[in-house]
């Protein structure tokens, strides 16, 4: 389907809204297509017979065709903001609920200033099309199609003359929307790079400052904002040239409704009424005409982004539940299996290369090994983010692809390195993961995972606000929070990726007393970075290379003098 019948299939569901601001467009056009007749009126039969009592009647006709006009332009501009208002909002949630459906692969693949763009600056340029477009395009269709009416009737010799132009001006829009609608493609996509870049910078400010990279960032910056700016600049160029001459050609109607008309004024075969009037209705003519071609130079700004957020809409999501998925049978015990698993994020370049473990049910397994050895993409096999190459990973002895997705990731809590925290308050943050919690479950979440120490001495408490991505706080103290997000969610699977990476040795005890709250009595897989706090797990698993090459507990691995022996070694070295 075109994107612009697309975009107008969204008026749909309101129909009668939009068919009562149509009748008043329709009304308002009648309207003003009687005052030029009632001039003729006035020119032809009043003035020359001195006919005074008819004079007044036709003024106060004349104003009330005026008073009409304006109130039904009232109403009808009133009905189409709200159709126009509706219809924007079911456009702009529809985009964001699609995003919210697609996998992790959508978002690894494009910039986060990129996917705003499309779904702020597109979404709003889809707008013009129900502000601009369709009311105005059938307004001015209304009006062109009764001005031509009453031209024909007054003498269709010269409506036929002042028409003449027309062919010209058809042409002009054809080859005009041929070339700006390559230049406004090239526009949303230079302005998608400005945005993404702008939003690594703001989200980079520290880095940026620590290096003193401010004039490099700028003119970068500049560079890229240029570009965007020779776009806009090469679209200006062309309606520089487009609308002053479609302009002139329009303006040659009314050289020839003159030029033909007024000798046969002179010599009697046309009343000065009638001519008087054809060029009043060849102003209102020429005037939808214009408006047309603008029409035509914004609905190419906006198909250029309804293309883009259709991309968005068309988009499939990786992961996706199978026909005829089910739902977990509770109480979901936790025991997970990775069944000669494979995993790649390229071709040819596997990160998991045939790995099976099986994990019994609140056992506690840490995954360990050098950088790009696999421990991430495992775990985001287990919440599938991703789905297997080939293999199977099961929960409870259910493929994971058999389970709906929304049910799968109710079973698993993640508590990573750099946890994210949205910009609002200690509390929300904590009930997010479990929205329906009450005070007294939030509390005692926050409680087990020693949130409460630092909390009481915020300036509103839990109602403290926090900052984008919890900047007010210390990294131990978003862990904290993640921690009390995931034991409010009460999963049976946790896992904590490298959860005390970053902290000093007091706030890693800190965190390591929430963190055993947490997983006690769970299936628990973790990422550790400091080998020496894995004394205390059931089995550590050792990965390199994308294969588990050793497995056993801390003390058993160290007395092997293995891989994992050399990894512990060369910690307690630095």
């Amino acid at each position: 389907m075109h994107p612009l019948l697309r975009t107008l299939s969204y008026i749909r569901p309101y129909r009668r809204l939009a068919l009562a601001s149509l009748s008043l467009a329709a009304l308002t056009t009648l309207l003003e297509l009687a005052p030029p007749w009632i001039l003729k009126t006035v020119l032809d039969d009043v003035l020359p017979g001195s006919r005074l009592h008819l004079f007044y009647g036709l003024m106060a006709a004349l104003v009330l065709a005026y008073a009409g006009r304006a109130c039904s332009n009232m109403g009808r501009i009133r009905l189409n903001n709200t159709l126009e208002q509706r219809v924007v909002f079911d456009m702009r949630d529809h985009v964001y609920r699609r995003l919210q459906l697609l996998s992790l692969d959508y978002f690894d693949d494009r910039a986060t200033g990129e996917i705003m763009s499309r779904v702020n600056n597109d979404v709003n340029n889809m707008e013009r099309v129900f502000i601009d477009g369709v009311e105005q395009f059938l307004i001015a269709a209304l009006t062109l199609t009764g001005v031509a009416t009453m031209m024909f009737l007054l003498d269709w010799k010269l409506a036929l003359a002042a028409l003449a132009p027309i062919p010209l001006l058809v042409l002009g829009g054809v080859l005009y929307t041929r070339r700006v609608h390559l230049l406004y493609t090239l526009i949303r996509r230079k302005l998608a790079v400005m945005n993404a870049q702008l939003q690594d910078n703001i989200s980079g400010i520290r880095e940026i400052l620590s290096f003193n990279r401010q004039d490099f960032e700028r003119g970068r910056f500049a560079a890229t904002s240029q570009e965007y700016a020779e776009a806009n600049l090469k679209v200006m160029r062309l309606w520089s040239v487009y609308s002053p001459s479609m302009l002139f050609t329009g303006a040659l109607g009314t050289v020839l409704i003159v030029g033909l008309g007024g000798p046969r004024v002179m010599n009697g075969s046309l009343s000065l009424g009638s001519l008087v009037a054809m060029l009043l209705y060849l102003a209102l003519f020429y005037a939808p005409v214009n408006q047309i071609h603008g029409i035509n130079h914004m609905l190419q700004h906006a198909l250029a982004s309804c293309r883009r957020v259709f991309e968005i809409i068309d988009a499939e999501p990786m992961i996706a539940d199978r026909p005829g998925a089910l739902p977990l049978p509770a109480p979901v015990r936790g025991e997970v299996m990775f069944e000669d698993v494979s995993f790649r994020y390229r071709p040819q370049i596997p990160v998991l290369d045939h790995v099976s473990l099986s994990v019994a049910a609140g056992e506690h397994v840490a995954l360990v090994g050098a950088s790009g050895a696999g421990k991430s993409t495992a775990v985001k096999l287990l919440m599938r983010f991703y789905d297997p190459t080939d293999g199977r990973v099961t929960l409870d002895g259910h493929d994971l692809r058999d389970i709906p997705v929304v049910n799968l990731r109710d079973q698993v809590a993640l508590v990573s390195q750099d946890p994210f925290l949205f910009n609002g308050t200690v509390r929300e943050n904590i009930l997010y993961g479990r929205l329906e919690a009450t005070p007294e479950e939030m509390l005692e979440a926050a409680r087990a995972a020693q949130v409460d120490t630092f909390v009481s001495l915020l300036p509103e408490g839990y109602d403290t606000r926090i900052g984008e991505r919890g900047i007010r706080l210390s990294g131990g103290e978003r862990t904290r929070i993640a921690v009390a997000r995931a034991l409010l969610k009460n999963p049976p699977v946790v896992i904590l990726d490298e959860a005390t990476a970053s902290v000093d040795t007091a706030t890693e005890r800190l965190i390591q007393d929430a963190t055993e709250r947490l997983i006690e009595g769970r299936t628990t897989f973790i990422i550790a970075h400091r080998l020496s706090t894995l004394r205390t797990v059931d089995r550590i698993l050792v990965l390199d290379d994308g294969h588990i090459v050793e497995s056993g507990t801390h003390d058993e691995l160290v007395a092997r003098q293995g891989a994992y022996a050399s990894l512990f070694e060369t910690q307690i070295a630095i």
